[in-house]
C-alpha cells in the first residue's frame, strides 16, 4: 500500500507540475517576449524565435506582454494584427488632452496604424491649422473602423491610396495647435464623438470624449504616452463595434 501511495503521489506531482508549466500564469518570461517557438495553452502560438518585444506582442492565455509591458487580462496584441504606433518618429513628441480624439505637440512624419485605404486627403475648416486626412483599416480587429488625422499636419498622401504601417501620411510641424487624432464617423466628415450614437459631443466638449479615450487606450496600447487627462471622468458613449482595449 505504502509503495502503490507513493507511486500515486508521484503521478499526482508530475501532473500538476505538468499543469503549471502550462498554465499561462507561469509562462517563463522568455517564453513571453519570444524567445521561443511552440504552440501555447487553447492552440495559442508563441512568437517566432528572436522576434522582440516591440516586434511582436504575445497572447499568452491571461497575459499579455506588449513593448516589453505586462497587460492585464482582456488587453488585444494589436502589434500582432499589424498595428504600429502611428507616432513613433515624431521629434519632441509631447502628450496633450483628450478631447473628440486625442491631441499631441511635436514635428514628424505620422503613420497609419495599420493596412488600411486613404479615404481622404487635403483640409478641412472646421479644424484648426486646416489639415484633415482619414482612412479605413483593411485588416486587423479594428477592420473597417475609420480614422482621422487632423490640424497641424501636411499631407503626403491622396485619397484612394493604400497603405501600410510603414506608410508616412502626414507630415506633423509646430503650428501652435498641434495634432488631433482618433476615430472618424464612416463617412470621414468629423469625428465620431459628434455622431448622436456617441452622445453628440463637439468641440466644445465636456472632455475627455468615451470615443477620445478608447483611441487614447490603443495608441497607448502600442507604445504611445498617455495623455494629460486620460484618468479622468470620460464622457458621451462608445458606440457598438469600437475596440475594448482593456476589457
Amino acid at each position: 500500500m505504502t509503495g502503490s501511495a507513493l507511486l500515486v503521489s508521484a503521478w499526482l506531482a508530475v501532473t500538476h507540475f505538468k499543469i503549471l508549466a502550462s498554465h499561462p500564469t507561469t509562462v517563463s518570461q522568455s517564453d513571453e517576449l519570444g524567445l521561443s517557438a511552440g504552440a501555447g495553452p487553447l492552440g495559442q502560438t508563441t512568437a517566432s524565435p528572436g522576434a522582440t518585444a516591440n516586434q511582436q506582442a504575445e497572447i499568452v492565455g491571461t497575459a499579455v506582454v506588449s513593448g516589453g509591458r505586462h497587460l492585464k487580462a482582456g488587453q488585444r496584441a494589436e502589434i500582432l494584427a499589424g498595428y504600429r504606433n502611428p507616432l513613433r518618429a515624431v521629434s519632441g513628441l509631447v502628450p496633450e488632452r483628450i478631447d473628440e480624439g486625442v491631441d499631441f505637440a511635436g514635428s514628424g512624419p505620422v503613420y497609419a496604424l495599420g493596412d488600411a485605404v486613404i479615404t481622404y486627403a487635403g483640409e478641412n475648416a472646421g479644424w484648426p491649422g486646416g489639415g484633415w486626412i482619414t482612412y479605413r483599416l483593411t485588416d486587423g480587429p479594428d477592420v473597417g473602423l475609420m480614422v482621422y488625422l487632423a490640424e497641424d499636419v501636411t499631407t503626403t498622401v491622396q485619397a484612394g491610396q493604400h497603405v501600410t504601417s510603414s506608410t508616412v501620411i502626414g507630415n506633423m510641424f509646430n503650428g501652435g495647435d498641434g495634432i488631433e487624432t482618433g476615430w472618424a464617423q464612416p463617412t470621414g466628415a468629423s469625428a465620431e464623438s459628434q455622431l448622436p450614437q456617441a452622445g453628440g459631443i463637439g468641440g466644445g466638449g465636456p472632455f475627455p470624449t468615451m470615443v477620445g479615450l478608447n483611441f487614447d487606450q490603443l495608441l497607448r496600447s502600442l507604445g504611445a504616452p498617455a495623455a494629460s487627462n486620460y484618468g479622468q471622468t470620460a464622457y458621451g458613449l462608445l458606440p457598438a463595434g469600437y475596440p475594448n482595449i482593456w476589457g
